[in-house]
């Protein structure tokens, strides 16, 4: 991976954000340790400095200066041992500033002063001398003046250790946070160019490649488990799709060879009037046959998609089931078959009104269609759980256990059915309506025949206030 690369990376340059914004904690920390260190040290220094001037103030009005001159000596002295070196400087000198008494050489000209004080250069005081001290000046009677200080150098090499410490700190929070970045921003980059290579192969038409998972269980996995679930579903339709346009050349194919077959008999012999009106209806009726099928795959495209989300509206099924038997009811009883009802409360669903009927019509179709004359075809609505459900049931020869999933499928029809009417499309759209509305769908065995059930989950509580509402009102 090359430096440019990584260096784009939103991994790193999160990163770098982080390392950035920690870096500045570490230098706000090591100000803050700073400004407090130096505080209580001068706060030290000036302890010690109003310590040695009351001493000494005690001495002078015990002993006068000749006292003073010899206490300040032999403080002086004691402070050789390690003298200019984080310790007490003293100084007495006349009103000329010839030093009287001390362990500084001269007195400091270029003092400079401060609200603590003064403060001056120890450079030349002796041979390492390098530094500052801070002090305080007295007049005595006599313009003798009195000086009295402290050494600041180990203040200064605290201070100097202290920014020492933060150069360091800093460079190392630099160097982690570089080194974080590289190797988060790699790991990323790693996982995000599998699932790009993924989508590569993908595109050049590799539909079974998958994104892999590492098993880590992050936020990387969830995302390559979303995809590979859209994938999964991207196969199936493209496979639908193709098995649909396939089904479809070969259904239509038919009704479209016979229509042409009559329309050119007709035209090749010397038909009379009720010859062209027979080639006219037979044309129309495979017309109707062909729109009919159109039809079924515009309701089953317009219920996978799920664009009349936005219409649902709370639906009572008992009536809407009634209002299906009843405009079915003479065209059973014209085949002979009888229809029977059971219609009980339950909660309102939640859908689409148009498909639910049509839904409920193909499933009359489709019992009415396979159950032999003097046969029974039930529809019952009841509540089921919390929810509704719906049953339409026959006396045809039913659908085998094995076969039960397959007829939901578009086109698909079992042979005993290939010699009745149909597009295999009725069964695939009550399908789509179930999946629309979040129903289950079950197959089972009337003993003998088919039976069909739709469970539906309730409708939300607004919906059902609207439900009532609905019905109060008609």
């Amino acid at each position: 991976m090359s430096a440019g690369r990584l260096v784009r990376t939103t991994a790193f340059r999160l990163a770098a954000v982080y390392g950035a914004l920690f870096a500045v904690a570490v230098v706000a920390l090591f100000g803050f340790l700073y400004w407090r260190t130096l505080t209580l040290i001068d706060a030290e220094t000036d302890a010690a400095i109003a310590s040695e001037i009351a001493g000494l103030a005690e001495q002078y009005r015990q002993r006068g200066l000749v006292g003073l001159v010899r206490v300040v000596g032999e403080r002086a002295a004691a402070q050789s041992g390690s003298a200019l070196n984080g310790s007490n400087v003293y100084l007495l000198t006349r009103a000329d500033f010839t030093p009287l008494a001390g362990n500084l050489k001269r007195w400091p000209a270029e003092a400079r002063r401060t609200p603590a004080g003064i403060v001056f250069d120890l450079r030349g005081e002796e041979e390492s001398g390098v530094g500052m001290a801070r002090a305080r000046i007295f007049v005595l009677d006599g313009n003798f003046r009195l000086l009295v200080g402290r050494d600041l150098r180990q203040r200064e090499k605290l201070r100097a250790l202290v920014a020492e410490a933060l150069g360091w700190g800093l460079a190392a929070t630099v160097a982690l946070g570089l080194l974080a970045g590289t190797l988060v921003g790699r790991k990323l980059l790693k996982r995000v160019e599998a699932i790009n290579r993924t989508g590569q192969r993908i595109v050049q038409g590799e539909l079974k490649q998958r994104v892999a998972l590492s098993g880590a269980g992050d936020e990387f996995d969830r995302l390559a488990e979303n995809l590979n679930a859209m994938l999964d579903q991207i196969e199936r339709l493209m496979t639908g799709m193709r098995e649909v346009t396939d089904n479809i050349a070969h259904d239509l194919r038919g009704p479209l060879t016979r229509m042409k077959a009559r329309l050119e008999l007709v035209l090749l012999g010397h038909a009379d009037p009720t010859q062209f009106r027979a080639a006219i209806e037979g044309a129309i009726a495979e017309t109707d046959r062909l729109l009919a099928t159109f039809n079924a795959l515009l309701s089953i495209a317009e219920a996978e998609s799920g664009a009349v989300h936005q219409t649902m509206q709370a639906v009572e099924l008992g009536p809407l089931a009634a209002d299906v038997a009843e405009l079915y009811a003479p065209a059973l009883e014209e085949k002979g078959l009888t229809l029977a009802t059971d219609i009980k409360p339950c909660p309102p669903v939640s859908g689409v009104r148009q498909l639910l009927f049509q839904a409920i019509a193909n499933l009359l179709e489709n019992a009415m269609k396979y159950t032999p004359q003097g046969g029974r075809v039930s529809i019952a609505v009841g509540a089921e759980g919390a929810g509704a459900a719906l049953a339409v049931a026959d006396d045809g020869p039913g659908v085998p256990a094995d076969m039960r999933g397959r007829v939901l499928e578009r086109y698909v029809r079992l042979d005993q059915a290939r010699s009745t009417p149909g597009s295999g499309l009725g069964l695939s759209l009550v399908a789509a309506v179930a999946k629309l509305h979040g129903a289950t769908l079950e197959l089972g065995d009337n003993n003998p025949g088919l039976k069909v059930t739709l469970g539906f989950p309730p409708a939300p509580p607004k919906a059902e206030a609207e439900a009532a509402s609905t019905v109060a009102a008609s």
